[in-house]
C-alpha cells in the first residue's frame, strides 16, 4: 500500500495539462534572459552607426548652446531634444527586445493563456510558511548558481577590461571615428564572451528546471488510477472512447467485404455482406452490414472487389435488424439466404455483380 502512495510514476498528460491551466510550467528565466541579451547586442551592433550618429548629433546640439545663459526655456528644450534623441535610440531596441522575451518563452512552453496566477491567493500572505519557503533545497541550488554565474561573468569581464585599459593610451590618439570603430569591435568580442558564459549556465538552468518541474508532477500509482477512474466517468471523455471504438470497428468491418460471397441489399438503404466458408461455420456469417452512407460504402467496395450484389429487401432489412456482425444466420433465415448463395454459385459469377 505505501508503494501506491509514493510519487514514482511519470505525470500523465492530464496532470500536465491540469498544471499548465495553473500556470504552471517549466520555464527557465535564464534561457529567456540569454535570447533578450543575444538580440539586444545584436540590435545594438547593427544600429551602432545609427547610434553613434544620433549621439553625436546630441553633442553637436550641446557644443552648440556653449556661452548661452541658462534660461528656464533652454533647460526645456534641452530636456526635450535629449528625451527625443534617447527615444530614438531606445525605442526600436526595447521592441526587439519584448519580441525576443515572448519568443523565448513561447518557444519553450507554447502558448498558454491563463489567468489564475493573477488571482490573489492569501496562503501566500502566512509569515511562517512565506519564510520556510526561502530555505529550501531549491533556493539554494537557485543561489549557488546565481553566485557561480555572477562570479564567472564579472571574473572573466574583468580580465578582458584590464586588457582594453591598456590599450587606451593609444586609442586616444585615434580620430573619433576609428575610436566608435575601436568601441564597437571591443564591444562584439565581450558580448561575445558573455553570451557564451551565460549561455552555459542557461543549458545547465534550462535542465535543472525541467527535471525538478517533473519530478513535482510525478504522482503515485494510487493517483494515476483515480485520475483514470475519473475521466471514465467524464461523459466527454466516454463519448470519445465510443467514438474512437465504433471508428476500428467500422473499418475492420469494411475490410471483411472484400471476403464475402455476397451482398444482399434493399437496394437503396440496407447492405448486409455474407461469406460462408463451410471448413470454418457450419452457415452463413454475416461480415458486414450498414444503411444509407454506410450501405452504399459496402457496395461500393464489393463492387471493387468483384463481390456478387443480389436485391432481396425483405432479406436485407431482416438481416440488418435481427444478424450482429461476425454472427451466424438464424435457422430461420438459414433457407432464404442459402437460395441466394445457391443463384450466386449458379450463376458461376460468385465475384461478378448481377445485372
Amino acid at each position: 500500500m505505501a508503494d501506491d502512495q509514493e510519487k514514482t510514476e511519470e505525470p500523465t498528460s492530464k496532470k500536465i495539462e491540469d498544471a499548465r491551466a495553473e500556470g504552471n510550467v517549466a520555464k527557465s528565466q535564464d534561457i529567456v534572459g540569454v535570447l533578450v541579451l543575444f538580440v539586444a547586442i545584436l540590435g545594438l551592433i547593427m544600429m551602432f552607426t545609427f547610434i553613434a550618429e544620433r549621439i553625436l548629433n546630441l553633442s553637436r546640439y550641446y557644443f552648440s548652446l556653449m556661452g548661452q545663459p541658462l534660461t528656464r526655456e533652454l533647460m526645456f528644450d534641452m530636456a526635450f531634444v535629449t528625451f527625443k534623441e534617447f527615444l530614438i535610440i531606445a525605442l526600436p531596441i526595447s521592441i526587439i527586445v519584448a519580441v525576443a522575451g515572448i519568443v523565448g518563452t513561447v518557444a519553450q512552453i507554447g502558448f498558454n493563456f491563463t489567468t489564475k496566477p493573477l488571482m490573489p491567493n492569501f496562503s501566500k500572505l502566512d509569515p511562517i510558511k512565506g519564510l520556510g519557503n526561502m530555505f529550501t533545497l531549491q533556493k539554494g541550488l537557485e543561489s549557488i548558481k546565481i553566485t557561480l554565474k555572477s562570479l564567472t561573468a564579472l571574473g572573466i569581464g574583468f580580465l578582458f577590461f584590464w586588457y582594453y585599459i591598456q590599450e587606451l593610451p593609444t586609442v586616444a590618439l585615434f580620430t573619433l571615428q576609428d575610436q566608435m570603430g575601436w568601441l564597437r569591435d571591443k564591444m562584439i568580442v565581450l558580448a561575445a564572451v558573455m553570451l557564451i558564459i551565460i549561455g552555459f549556465y542557461a543549458l545547465i538552468d534550462l535542465f535543472l528546471t525541467r527535471k525538478q518541474y517533473f519530478d513535482k508532477l510525478k504522482m503515485s500509482k494510487q493517483e494515476i488510477k483515480d485520475e483514470f477512474k475519473n475521466m471514465e466517468g467524464d461523459p466527454h471523455i466516454k463519448a470519445k472512447i465510443r467514438q474512437i471504438q465504433f471508428q476500428a470497428a467500422r473499418k475492420r468491418m469494411m475490410a471483411s467485404v472484400p471476403t464475402a460471397d455476397v451482398v444482399i441489399t434493399n437496394p437503396t438503404h440496407y447492405a448486409v455482406a455474407i461469406m460462408y466458408d463451410e471448413t470454418k461455420h457450419n452457415a452463413p456469417v454475416v461480415v458486414a452490414k450498414g444503411v444509407d452512407n454506410i450501405a452504399i460504402q459496402i457496395k461500393k467496395i464489393a463492387r471493387e472487389n468483384g463481390v456478387h450484389i443480389v436485391q432481396n429487401p425483405p432479406l436485407a432489412r431482416s438481416l440488418y435488424k435481427e444478424v450482429e456482425i461476425d454472427r451466424a444466420i438464424p435457422d430461420m433465415m438459414f433457407a432464404a439466404v442459402a437460395e441466394v448463395l445457391a443463384y450466386v454459385y449458379k450463376m458461376g459469377k460468385k465475384k461478378k455483380e448481377t445485372p
